[in-house]
């Protein structure tokens, strides 16, 4: 194990981390809060010294494989999750630090769950960095490290497997460096294209730079406890709507149309799933819930804001889902689990893993009836890999099974049943919110600290997609 370059990689993603922090000093600055120097200085110089230190020789030896990369990955989440924390705390606005850490792995998993009953309470410069957590958080730190620096070698490919989402990770092109930049590129020119179009309809810069941070990184963290309810402005909803969904696409498919091969893109079979779910659930979730609205056009407005809020793993609100019918909520739960596109921004189990895992069982039944048939399990019209397939099936089991404890895990807080697995689900699932005391006009502060904990662990289990984390405390002997 080459524990000096796990370290070095860690230092260079503490790095960005502490330069990040600084942002919200010149916020605070411009909104004439005081207390923002302390609140963001300190726990910026702490990491920035702290990267400095273990980054100032870089290991002789820089072979990275699939274990360093794994770990490299997830014990870079947990430090800047445990240093995220401590603007909350030091400015007063969180002062449990249980608390404080939980909003902040919500924020960089992008799931968007919150402790905070009042979350209108909160200065400006602590808002800002609440909502770009999420930002920094959807396409991942380590990307941001990848695409800085211009190593070309494999072992940038072992620390993007570790944290792009999805049942398979690749290239744009030959460099992983180059790659990223792409894909960060990509991603800021959405993510402004956003705010200008929110601010068309009339929303403050505060406010579109904030709700754009978290579309972007479909998370869901807003300024307003009642989420984007609180602008009650059908242009507002549906730009953001559009764009959770554009975040959900996988980000390879937006390089293929910049470069013009249109087939690759319209042949996608996830990419079709993935919107024929949305408009089909936007339909039926409308027509079950007519009745609460005062016309068609209104219930068709909620269904289908809530529907991509909700398969993106967003979690921004304009409803109550709690007052809806159970079917409705029900179907909001199974878009949860299936979430967005793998390569993408979106959290769940990816509609790629879906399909994979769908297409594995309608294979076996084959096989069963007819045992010579030789069937395989096709994407896009080719062959998937042995590999990928064994991974999906391997990944479905072992997300029902930390999903089962983390429920059994999280029961002695006497919560409901439904109440105890919509909150592993949102977590898991990187969502945000979920049904009783947990659906979008509530919170999960009423958890204990072992409960968030536990739910801490999920956010990051679902945002790294498993592996990692658990090779992080798998032992392993040199």
């Amino acid at each position: 194990m080459n524990y000096k370059m796990i370290i070095y990689i860690m230092g260079q993603i503490l790095r960005i981390v502490g330069i990040c922090m600084l942002l919200p000093i010149l916020v605070g600055a411009f909104y004439g809060e005081h207390h923002v120097i302390e609140t963001f200085g300190i726990p910026a110089s702490i990491t920035l010294l702290t990267s400095f230190i273990i980054t100032i020789k870089k290991p002789k030896n820089t072979a990275v494989f699939s274990m360093e990369g794994f770990i490299s990955v997830s014990a870079s989440w947990i430090a800047m999750s445990a240093i995220g924390a401590l603007p909350f705390v030091i400015s007063g606005e969180i002062p449990n630090y249980i608390d404080a850490l939980f909003e902040t792995v919500s924020g960089f998993t992008t799931t968007g769950s919150t402790i905070l009953s009042d979350v209108e309470k909160m200065s400006r410069s602590v808002m800002f960095w609440r909502a770009f957590t999420h930002w920094l958080g959807g396409m991942g730190v380590l990307m941001f490290v990848l695409a800085v620096m211009s190593s070309n070698d494999v072992r940038t490919m072992h620390m993007m497997r570790a944290e792009c989402p999805g049942p398979n990770v690749g290239r744009l092109v030959s460099k992983s460096s180059f790659s990223a930049r792409i894909l960060y590129g990509i991603y800021i020119v959405m993510t402004v294209a956003e705010i200008i179009v929110l601010m068309i309809f009339d929303m403050p810069l505060y406010d579109a730079v904030i709700h754009s941070f978290s579309s972007a990184g479909t998370g869901g963290f807003s300024m307003w406890n009642d989420s984007i309810g609180h602008y009650n402005n059908i242009f507002i909803e549906m730009t953001i709507s559009i764009f959770v969904i554009l975040f959900g696409i996988n980000f390879n498919l937006y390089y293929y149309l910049i470069i013009k091969k249109f087939s690759l893109v319209f042949k996608n079979e996830e990419l079709r799933t993935y919107l024929g779910i949305i408009a089909s659930a936007t339909i039926i979730i409308a027509l079950s819930v007519m009745k609460q609205y005062s016309s068609a056009a209104e219930s068709f407005r909620n269904s289908f804001f809530m529907v991509a809020s909700t398969i993106t793993s967003t979690g921004f609100a304009i409803t109550d889902t709690g007052e809806w019918s159970v079917f409705a909520q029900t179907l909001l739960l199974l878009l949860m689990f299936i979430g967005s596109c793998a390569g993408s921004t979106g959290g769940g189990m990816k509609v790629a893993r879906i399909l994979i895992i769908i297409k594995t069982g309608i294979r076996e039944l084959k096989y069963i009836v007819s045992p010579r048939a030789v069937a395989t399990v096709k994407l896009d019209g080719k062959p998937v890999e042995k590999d990928i397939v064994r991974g999906a099936s391997n990944y479905f089991i072992l997300f029902m099974i930390i999903f089962s404890v983390s429920v059994l895990l999280i029961s002695h807080d006497n919560f409901s049943i439904e109440e105890n697995i919509s909150a592993v689900t949102t977590c898991m699932n990187n969502i945000g919110y979920g049904v009783g005391r947990f659906s979008p006009s509530g919170n999960l502060g009423g958890l204990d600290s072992f409960s968030k904990i536990i739910l801490c662990f999920d956010m990051l289990i679902g945002r790294l997609e498993i592996y990692p984390l658990i090779m992080l405390f798998a032992s392993r002997k040199n």
